[in-house]
């Protein structure tokens, strides 16, 4: 029987584009991985073998992290904001659950790099006054972070506290 978690799952998952941003930036890097060791097997006559064994490997390795990991971070990643706190879950092979409250909040931002605004996507960002650092709510739709900073301004003014 599985061990009951000590917080309960947020609510919400991230956008399902998510799925493909977290492929799309790890393909970028792999892809250029790729090219090279491509490169080799063509400069290089006397190893050629090993460099197709070696392009061979990458590419499953490749194929795992471009389309296996997306798969299984999104069914970790969750997050929820209440008037009380933000809960975010997110890892694949270590998972972290957090809970800000909302009298510790100090900034709200959003994010967006290329790849982000390029699927209509945005982080949220929650500053708190803890040594953990930043609650980051990753791969929202763009509307959807929006109305959650919107949210969390509301929700935290109301609570006037000094965040500290």
């Amino acid at each position: 029987m599985a061990q009951p978690t000590i917080m309960a799952a947020p609510a919400w998952r991230p956008s399902p584009r998510a799925k493909l941003l977290w492929a799309l930036g790890p393909a970028i890097g792999w892809a250029v991985v790729v090219a090279g060791e491509v490169v080799w097997i063509f400069v290089d006559d006397r190893n050629r073998a090993i460099a197709a064994a070696v392009v061979a490997a990458t590419l499953i390795v490749a194929a795992f992290v471009c389309v296996v990991v997306p798969l299984w971070r999104y069914a970790v990643h969750r997050w929820e904001i209440t008037d009380e706190a933000v809960y975010t879950r997110t890892g694949w092979i270590t998972q972290e659950s957090r809970v800000a409250p909302i009298t510790r909040v100090q900034t709200v931002d959003t994010h967006r790099g290329p790849l982000e605004r390029m699927l209509g996507l945005a982080t949220v960002t929650v500053t708190t006054a803890s040594s953990a650092g930043a609650v980051r709510i990753t791969a929202l739709e763009l509307a959807v972070a929006e109305q959650t900073v919107t949210r969390l301004t509301e929700v935290a003014a109301a609570h006037r506290g000094d965040a500290t």
